[in-house]
């Protein structure tokens, strides 16, 4: 059975471009970065190289660009590398449907005291009102933190205007933008944000690698000690494979970045228009126009998210669901709760994010198979009760 990969926001194929990149310099290039004889200045060359790549996709320059091992440090950085430096402010601002490694940071540091935690709401399509951010800004706040796209439902949010707010207001403003590096145009000149989390699994490139965009002017202190790399805001020897892969596949999905997201966006809603047609009481989560071009997300009444991944499974569809499985019950995702949705129904949560080869063909496979998992698990349910 040919299988159809449809989780694309949880992790992307490595782009044959970048595994050859990557395979040479773990062959060729055996040196240290911060060796000043030969063999570490050939890998210094290459970090370097990828830096440059990686700001010129963003329009930074390269020593705004701190690499990291992937998006949840880079989060973890600039939340708690920003409030570290800070002396007296300690708020944080940030919403309700930020990405754990956002969302479990902010409660973390309000736990053991580092901060005193703001988190705003959101619309039922999940967009953060700007204004809700003006509210919650006051004279102690060090730190504001929305995502530009989430995770879970695709819905990008206003971080133009989020950011404007926090420049009138002198507060740094960090965005979680793993979900749309990559899939959209970002640009830090044009877009008012101090902090940026990047993660290069996201846009085919390797695992255990990602950046952080610090703007210039902006003060963060490293969350680590040790060999004082990357300007002594992240210590630890460099991973070079890791970060030519990084710069690799980011140019690529700079140079890709038009043409995709236009397919992609196409096949996106050929899914949306799928599901809500046939599959009967299926609703859309998330923005319905202003969403990645790549996500199409759902709820759909009498199933459960972890019953809907393995049917499709076994179909031969890799999907995803916000709903986990705990203790032999179902609970659903608090992206959904935040939406106002009811309980049950946000347990029948279904994720579907196409990628580079993913075909109308394969969309329109997996809308039969779709049909057919939910037809016999509400079937099972119908006889259960």
């Amino acid at each position: 059975m040919e299988r159809v990969y449809l989780d694309h926001a949880a992790t992307t194929p490595v782009d044959p471009e970048v595994a050859e990149a990557m395979t040479r310099v773990l062959r060729e290039t055996h040196g240290n970065p911060s060796s000043i004889y030969a063999e570490g200045r050939a890998a210094r060359a290459l970090v370097d190289g990828a830096r440059e790549q990686v700001a010129d996709a963003i329009g930074a320059h390269p020593s705004e660009v701190v690499f990291t091992s992937g998006g949840t440090e880079a989060d973890n950085l600039a939340l708690r590398g920003r409030l570290k430096v800070e002396d007296g402010r300690d708020g944080l601002v940030t919403s309700a449907i930020e990405h754990h490694a956002v969302i479990d940071t902010a409660r973390d540091l309000a736990a053991h005291g580092q901060a005193r935690l703001s988190v705003i709401g959101v619309d039922r399509h999940g967009l953060v009102d700007p204004e809700a951010i003006r509210e919650a800004v006051d004279e102690q706040t060090s730190l504001v933190s929305v995502m530009h796209a989430n995770n879970e439902i695709g819905t990008i949010e206003p971080i133009e205007a989020i950011g404007e707010i926090c420049r009138e207001r002198g507060v740094t403003f960090h965005s979680d933008a793993v979900q749309s590096v990559g899939a959209l145009a970002f640009d830090v000149r044009k877009i008012p944000v101090d902090l940026v989390s990047i993660n290069a699994h996201k846009f085919y490139g390797p695992k255990g690698v990602g950046a952080l965009y610090v703007r210039r002017g902006t003060r963060i202190a490293t969350t680590q000690t040790g060999g004082g790399q990357e300007k002594g805001r992240r210590t630890g020897t460099e991973n070079v494979a890791g970060v030519v892969g990084l710069g690799v596949a980011m140019r690529i999905a700079r140079e890709r970045q038009t043409s995709e997201s236009g397919r992609q966006s196409r096949l996106r809603d050929r899914i949306i228009a799928g599901v809500t047609g046939r599959i009967e009481d299926a609703v859309l989560t998330g923005h319905p126009t202003r969403r990645l071009p790549n996500n199409a997300s759902f709820c759909l009444a009498g199933t459960e998210g972890e019953s809907l991944i393995v049917g499709l499974d076994l179909e031969g569809f890799s999907v995803s669901s916000g709903s986990a499985c705990t203790s032999g019950e179902t609970e659903p995702s608090a992206v959904l709760l935040a939406l106002g949705l009811d309980r049950e129904l946000a347990k029948g949560s279904l994720r579907v994010t196409v990628g580079r080869e993913t075909t109308e063909a394969a969309v329109d496979s997996f809308l039969a198979a779709l049909a057919r998992v939910v037809g016999r698990l509400r079937s099972a349910t119908a006889v259960t009760v």
